[in-house]
């Protein structure tokens, strides 16, 4: 399914690329934002025609979904990238020990140099074009490959980009999984990759043979821990919130609930209840998005199937008269207590389903949690603050939100990323800007250094600036 251009080669583009970023090793603040501006004015002009090509692509998105969850985000953080750019690009002084003192020292952010960018299908718009704002701010050069799930919306992206960039500042390149293999196998710079652990481990082993850096937005199972202190009500709307925005194909979606036994009940009337509020009707509401393809529906469905024929008790928890249509639109689903062997249990579910396990106490909800990869995120409610503390003490995630779901996202401030199996390196805000610099460190020796103390031959001299030193150390 190769679609790149034959004039323009992967090789072809990705050397036009590192040529370029040689030659101007230095990126002025000028350059940046005139970089950052286009990207801004790209989307503003054709948000519409984005948000079509993203609704062509699922079949029922509706364009208020991509505005809220692609589009604001972008133009969120590419707004705070303009405004804290200067600040971020000067070198940064550091303090000098007393054994170099004159000298002074510093850091000089520079850029990488030329950023790769394989982008998933789910949010095809924001976490694509946001690491790509982000390592153009950084001062980089930028090749991306974005889905081939998502054929219209990379399509346009394909186009746009062309009219507005250079190829050799920032690019991108459509193809399948051969294309994606070439791509991961060039020499950049650094190489930034969203989506599952499984290919994520294949881009990570063909980066490696080039020592290419890279960073892994991968997923995982994100626990959603309701503790006995928690307003079920008030919880449930933001659980299914969390879960249900754009179906469940979401990274940082709640995987799996853990609830205080003997609460199984009223929760599933809770939870039953915010979904008819948020979602008043399943078939035909274009608020509710349909799954990407049928084989992630027919997953889905494998996986539901498989928990029932184990014996856990499955629950649609759809509106009345909500079925499911053609579209894929798939009807929200808890289970409750399925066995630790089931594919639910042990693959990213991706999709509206919600296992529900009980638990006794905290200890064993914080044992529950910690046997397994450490997750992308987590989730607290409750208004015990001896508890949360207890859970966030004890174990370890890539984000964490406490009485809400997915909103540690939305904070430009914090970095955004996993640990382990969830992935590795973060982005957003200014650690982002510097996963996407190299922070160079400078000492500039001052004409009064002693340094020749510590030059051979070594002797009864050298012995007592030794002695003299250690009383600082």
């Amino acid at each position: 399914m190769t679609q790149i251009p034959p004039s323009l080669p992967l090789r072809a583009l990705f050397d036009a690329q590192h040529h370029a970023s040689r030659t101007q090793v230095e990126v002025p603040l000028a350059v940046r934002r005139d970089r950052l501006a286009r990207l801004r004015t790209l989307l503003d002009t054709h948000s519409a025609a984005l948000a079509d090509a993203v609704q062509a692509d699922f079949g029922v998105r509706s364009p208020q979904l991509t505005e809220a969850a692609d589009l604001f985000v972008l133009r969120a953080g590419m707004a705070q990238l303009h405004k804290q750019l200067p600040r971020w690009m000067k070198p940064q002084r550091v303090h000098t020990p007393i054994y170099l003192q004159p000298a002074s020292a510093h850091l000089q952010r520079q850029p990488l140099g030329v950023v790769g960018i394989i982008g998933p299908w789910n949010y095809p718009l924001q976490l694509t074009f946001g690491p790509a704002a982000t390592a153009l701010a950084a001062g980089n050069r930028v090749m991306l490959k974005p889905s081939e799930l998502t054929p219209h919306t990379s399509a346009l992206m394909a186009s746009l980009v062309a009219q507005v960039f250079a190829p050799d500042e920032f690019t991108v390149v459509l193809g399948g999984p051969d294309v994606a293999q070439a791509f991961s196998a060039l020499p950049f710079d650094h190489l930034f990759f969203t989506g599952s652990t499984q290919v994520g481990r294949q881009v990570a082993a063909a980066a490696a043979a080039n020592l290419t850096p890279t960073t892994l937005e991968l997923g995982g199972k994100s626990p959603c821990v309701v503790d006995a202190s928690c307003d079920l009500r008030d919880a449930a709307v933001k659980i299914v919130h969390g879960k249900l925005l754009n179906a469940g194909q979401t990274c940082i979606a709640p995987d799996y609930v853990l609830l205080p036994r003997g609460q199984e009940a009223a929760f599933e009337q809770a939870f039953r209840d915010a979904v008819a509020q948020l979602f008043p009707t399943i078939a035909g509401n274009p608020d509710y998005a349909a799954i990407v393809s049928e084989r992630h529906q027919a997953r889905l469905q494998a996986l539901l199937d498989e928990a029932h024929a184990a014996g856990a008790r499955v629950v649609d928890v759809a509106p009345a008269g909500g079925g499911t249509t053609a579209a894929r639109q798939m009807n929200p689903t808890l289970v409750f207590s399925p066995a630790p062997g089931l594919r639910l249990m042990n693959e990213e579910i991706f999709g509206p389903i919600l296992p529900v396990l009980p638990y006794d106490g905290m200890d064993e909800a914080i044992r529950f949690i910690n046997l397994r990869p450490r997750p992308l995120a987590l989730y607290w409610f409750g208004s015990d603050n001896a508890a949360r503390d207890q859970l966030l003490a004890n174990t370890v995630s890539g984000g964490v939100t406490v009485n809400d779901t997915l909103m540690h996202v939305a904070h430009e401030g914090l970095p955004f990323g996993g640990v382990g199996e969830s992935g590795w390196g973060s982005y957003h805000g200014e650690t982002g800007f510097l996963r996407f610099t190299q922070q160079k460190p400078v000492l500039v020796q001052s004409r009064w250094a002693m340094g020749r103390l510590f030059y051979p031959p070594y002797g009864p001299r050298f012995q007592r600036v030794m002695d003299l030193l250690r009383r600082f150390l």
